[in-house]
């Protein structure tokens, strides 16, 4: 069983999208979104959630009015200005647990957070596993990390072959969670000058988990001079590039429809993402 994660330094360059189309075109694979603080691959698959679970992760403090003295120590000490009038804001609070500690009178616990929630779900492409995170909750790397581990569980029970998943942008820790023991990561960037350093920066990551590398150039011909700066930089670094998409509206036209593109039309957006899956399917052989 092999695993690409779609990932791109940036937001907006239209993985997603991509990852979209790859649900349409894979077969035998389970779905999985990993961008779990912002996920969005559901409004293209629209899925049927099968089943629904809970992710508790940190602490957030809480005063028992009942035993409370009012003296006011724990607003004194909160660096991040989370108790006021002693009441406890929760979207402030750190979980730090010092409040709890200092206390005189024990009056301040510390409670599970209820940081959000993961899904199974079916699509007409096939299982998705996706999740989404609580407003103002962290530790979405170690949601992100749940998120993988039930979609492999639900591969090797159906004795599918694939993953395929889509990352989250950046570099932070979600995509250290999402890339770490996958077999290969389709680097989705575009012709502009942030799109290069950030891919550069993206690329780096994956060296240094030693997971190989591909790249897609989507909108290449918006600027096919910083296209052509791209391809160099991964020619000299030894990487591939698997596939270059051109610019494209029916691409936003199939994304209001909530549609993956390659089922929306066949135009030559869609024709390159086929030609794109096509070189990618070589590596699950």
């Amino acid at each position: 069983m092999k695993e690409v994660v779609v990932l791109s330094g940036k937001g907006g360059t239209g993985k997603t999208s991509i990852t979209g189309c790859f649900a349409v075109l894979a077969r035998n694979k389970v779905l999985a979104d990993c961008d779990v603080d912002a996920a969005d691959l559901h409004l293209l698959l629209n899925p049927e959630v099968r089943r629904t679970e809970e992710f508790w992760s940190g602490q957030s403090a809480c005063i028992d009015e009942n035993i409370c003295n009012g003296c006011g120590l724990c607003e004194e000490i909160c660096r991040f200005d989370a108790i006021r009038n002693l009441k406890v804001d929760p979207t402030a609070c750190e979980g730090c647990g010092f409040c709890s500690r200092i206390c005189p009178v024990e009056a301040i616990s510390m409670l599970n957070n209820l940081a959000g929630h993961w899904y199974i779900s079916d699509t007409k492409y096939g299982s998705l596993v996706h999740a989404r995170l609580g407003i103002a909750q962290e530790n979405s790397g170690k949601l992100v990390a749940l998120v993988r581990q039930q979609a492999r569980q639900l591969a090797e029970s159906a004795q599918h072959t694939s993953i395929i998943t889509d990352g989250p942008p950046g570099i932070g820790c979600p995509v250290i969670s999402s890339l770490s023991g996958a077999d290969l990561a389709l680097l989705v960037t575009e012709p502009t000058v942030s799109g290069i350093h950030d891919l550069e920066r993206v690329i780096d990551v994956c060296r240094h988990f030693q997971v190989p590398a591909t790249v897609c150039v989507n909108k290449y011909d918006i600027n096919e001079e910083k296209a052509s700066e791209i391809k160099r930089y991964c020619t000299n670094n030894g990487i591939q590039v698997a596939g270059e998409i051109p610019f494209d509206t029916s691409v936003n036209q199939a994304v209001t429809l909530g549609l993956p593109l390659v089922e929306y039309n066949d135009g030559p957006a869609s024709r390159a993402v086929k030609q794109l899956w096509n070189n990618l399917e070589k590596f699950f052989q």
